[in-house]
């Protein structure tokens, strides 16, 4: 297996990898560049990476993470999260997110269910300038926002907690961080 790393500043590549598949002769490559991550011949997957602390205004609006706009310029998909967060999905990755979920059995009773209550709650937005956004009232509820917010990058969405529940959430889940990684890397 040949492994290529390449690291360069921001804006630019950040970590390339080129993996040569044994026996195979394929050679796959992926490149991940601040708020993106692109394979080999694609566009490429928005990654949102850590945890930041902005607080929401009077009017229910949040100020994005900066590292994070440019991955969100083309729009974005509010809707309920798990554990009673907001969750925002860059537009294009909330289409590949709802692609699969239409993949799922129309007749199974729980896929009818999730998606009603997921597409119901969903409510698409766009920055403006000073990169502000307003999280609309039903979802703001839902997660019981206030004034002080913790806003997670997850991967391919962002998550906005409410603080405290937050560093709850953390309290019971991060004890257990190390056997989680066990358990869910396993085939």
């Amino acid at each position: 297996m040949k492994i290529i790393e390449v690291f360069a500043t921001q804006g630019k590549i950040v970590t390339q990898k080129a993996l040569t598949v044994e026996q195979s002769g394929v050679i796959w490559v992926y490149a991940v560049t601040w708020g993106r991550v692109a394979t080999d011949g694609e566009e490429g997957v928005t990654l949102f990476l850590g945890t930041h602390n902005p607080k929401l205004d009077e009017k229910g609006r949040l100020i994005l993470p900066a590292k994070f706009r440019e991955s969100l310029t083309d729009g974005l998909v509010m809707t309920k999260g798990q554990e009673r967060c907001v969750v925002i999905w860059a537009h294009e990755q909330f289409s590949v997110y709802a692609e699969s979920l239409r993949t799922r059995s129309q007749n199974n009773e729980k896929v009818r269910a999730f998606t009603r209550v997921f597409f119901s709650s969903a409510f698409d937005d766009v920055a403006d300038k000073q990169g502000r956004v307003t999280i609309p009232a039903p979802l703001r509820q839902w997660a019981g926002l206030d004034r002080d917010l913790v806003v997670v990058g997850a991967d391919t969405r962002v998550e906005i907690w409410d603080l405290v529940a937050w560093n709850q959430y953390l309290a019971v889940q991060e004890p257990g961080f190390a056997s989680l990684d066990e358990e869910i890397s396993r085939p």
